[in-house]
């Protein structure tokens, strides 16, 4: 379970003069992260609350078996209007699918769970049964690679389930999230070796501006939470600088990212607007301008958010 956070939800933003998408969130977790005395809101709330922010679109992202189940169930119900879905198995889930317990430079000890026992390939499988079988499954994601959680083997494992889902994503004519973690050589090296899907985003990007260039060449697009506004990350402004407007995304990863100054509490997909009203200031540009930016390339990326396809 993922860590305890000391406090509520931020504050609620100063609505978006234009609606943009949150192109990446987990609102299956969310409650998992909540403090005990915060009440734990239903999907429909949280995306009453962003609605109400200027945040009126999610991309809801399942990349754990558990996961990607919730997921598919909530795109076939009836919170499911203003919500499009990913589904992958998570690059730190595929080591442990494939059976490898080491410890890897973040010094833990893996965790594997009941659902662990199903095989990498069983695990690939049911990600390509739900992705075809879902209408509203507009992304393989999230995938890649994190060298921070694993140590040779595991690396192996992740570099096989990375691509099998890049090659899925182009099979099925789907966008492509990337999990990218200490791992920005490696994941590019795939990309290039296996030839990148039309839509490739970088979830969460956290590379620098030269990769931030690089990826814009290709045509891949950038998608930037909360780490964009702490202070400490010049060099994720510098990326966001480098790259065309019509290339960038904005996310929460809910419920883990918030921006500056509340990094430490729980996210939620509304919080994106504070995120994007950051980025129009990195950028010095209109805030509007941003929003009706972000959102046609949200749509670009995924499609309508208004049918079944």
């Amino acid at each position: 379970m993922a860590r305890k956070r000391e406090r509520g939800f931020p504050a609620d933003p100063q609505p978006l003069p234009l609606p943009v998408v949150d192109n990446h969130t987990h609102l299956d977790v969310i409650a998992a992260v909540l403090p005990q005395d915060v009440p734990v809101p239903t999907v429909a709330e949280h995306l009453a609350r962003a609605a109400a922010a200027g945040v009126d679109r999610v991309v809801q992202v399942g990349s754990d078996l558990p996961a990607i189940d919730w997921t598919d169930a909530l795109l076939r119900g009836a919170d499911a209007a203003r919500v499009l879905g990913a589904v992958a198995i998570h690059p730190n889930e595929a080591v442990l699918h494939a059976g490898v317990r080491e410890v890897g430079p973040d010094g833990l000890e893996p965790d594997p769970a009941a659902h662990h026992e199903v095989s990498l390939d069983n695990a690939l499988a049911r990600v390509a049964e739900v992705a075809r079988a879902n209408p509203r499954v507009r992304a393989i994601g999230e995938t890649g690679m994190d060298l921070f959680r694993t140590g040779p083997r595991g690396e192996i494992a992740q570099r096989e389930a990375f691509r099998a889902h890049v090659a899925l994503a182009k099979e099925l004519g789907l966008a492509l999230q990337i999990h990218d973690r200490d791992a920005h050589a490696q994941v590019i090296d795939v990309l290039l070796a296996d030839g990148a899907p039309e839509r490739t985003v970088f979830h969460c990007y956290s590379g620098d501006e030269e990769m931030a260039r690089l990826a814009a060449s290709h045509g891949w697009y950038l998608s930037f939470a909360g780490p964009v506004t702490y202070p400490k990350n010049e060099h994720l402004r510098a990326a966001l600088r480098a790259v065309p407007l019509g290339q960038v995304l904005v996310e929460t990863d809910a419920p883990f990212l918030p921006p500056h100054p509340y990094r430490g509490q729980p996210n939620a997909p509304y919080v994106a607007a504070h995120t994007v009203r950051a980025m129009a200031g990195v950028l010095g540009r209109p805030l509007d301008e941003v929003c009706s930016a972000v959102s046609a390339t949200s749509v670009q990326v995924y499609g309508s958010f208004d049918g079944p396809a």
